[in-house]
């Protein structure tokens, strides 16, 4: 009798891809469609997926650590090669979010914020033409998982909560678009995004009852307009939500629980390990210390138990992405 074994793919894997078109949706954001035979296998999970860009260095060459490699090699194996090369070997990496996904087209949608061409990810952007190309960092749809879930990259995860609260900056803008067009018509609840200019708001579609608060910064410092939206809703609607979910226990300044986690490079992330427990959920991402300061005011001053609440901080202010 012949046994065939039975193939395992990583969760996530490296994808060449190549820029097949170049679409500008405001006065910042501009849309790249990437292109790669091997798009295929793409995971769909959707939501608020996380990929990485590994970005051309100026040559256009591309580190030998195994990335595409048959079978593809464990994030950890590759990961740990990248880490240990030279500076002037190692090609930047920057965490985006998936658009958009069409396998059958071989195609993924990635929005990016254009400010300037002082980062790696801007300053290709600003620059890159169709037929460029760019590794993507994704999820593997072959995968034990198909690339959903929290492994995958995907943080959104209201479980049985109905009634939401969503709000970012300019970087969190395509995964809370991306968010909205994936929720039903049972969910409800408040939206806040602060972009650069009042050129920068965006369409968005969704099946949702939710109110959809654009805030342009015109100016303003950096998260002000935000926590100030975030702030009124408090006013407004903290007692209830309150209610919805279960209480914090008034314990220091966080309910008696450990504070989101540091990672290396300086951002924030707190993602509660099980689902929500009430019928409420904020989903809160952008500037690390703007989030915090949001974050802090729903769990200590309006006694939101923080199990409803996810909380990343995308980016630091003064701190490069360190992958």
């Amino acid at each position: 009798m012949t046994v065939t074994a039975t193939r395992t793919y990583p969760t996530t894997r490296a994808y060449r891809t190549r820029v097949a078109r170049i679409s500008p949706l405001s006065e910042h954001f501009v849309r790249f469609t990437l292109t790669g035979e091997d798009l295929v296998h793409f995971g769909t999970g959707g939501l608020d997926q996380r990929i990485k860009l590994m970005i051309p260095r100026p040559d256009g060459t591309l580190p030998e650590i195994g990335l595409f490699a048959d079978p593809a090699p464990a994030v950890m194996e590759w990961y740990q090669r990248w880490r240990a090369l030279p500076d002037e070997e190692r090609n930047p990496m920057r965490t985006y979010t998936v658009r958009a996904v069409r396998p059958h087209a071989r195609e993924i949608d990635v929005d990016f914020v254009l400010h300037g061409t002082e980062g790696p990810a801007s300053a290709w952007a600003s620059t890159a033409a169709v037929g460029d190309e760019i590794v993507v960092i994704g999820p593997d749809e072959r995968s034990e998982t198909g690339g959903r879930g929290r492994s995958g990259g995907i943080e959104f995860d209201p479980g049985e909560a109905t009634t939401l609260l969503l709000a970012g900056d300019e970087t969190a803008a395509p995964a809370i678009c991306s968010i909205l067009e994936s929720l039903g018509e049972r969910h409800s609840g408040h939206v806040y995004l602060e972009v650069p200019t009042a050129a920068d708001v965006l369409p968005v579609m969704t099946l949702a009852s939710v109110q959809v608060h654009w805030l342009p910064r015109d100016g303003r410092p950096h998260g002000e307009a935000l926590t100030e939206a975030l702030h009124a809703w408090g006013r407004e609607h903290g007692a209830e939500v309150a209610d919805r979910g279960r209480l914090a226990d008034p314990q220091g300044p966080d309910g008696g629980a450990p504070g989101p986690a540091e990672a290396e490079d300086g951002r924030l992330w707190e993602v509660p390990d099980e689902g929500p427990r009430g019928r409420w959920y904020a989903w809160l991402a952008g500037e690390a210390g703007t989030i915090t300061g949001i974050r802090r005011h729903l769990v200590k001053d309006l006694g939101i138990d923080r199990t409803c609440v996810s909380f990343m901080g995308y980016w630091k202010r003064g701190r490069a992405e360190g992958c």
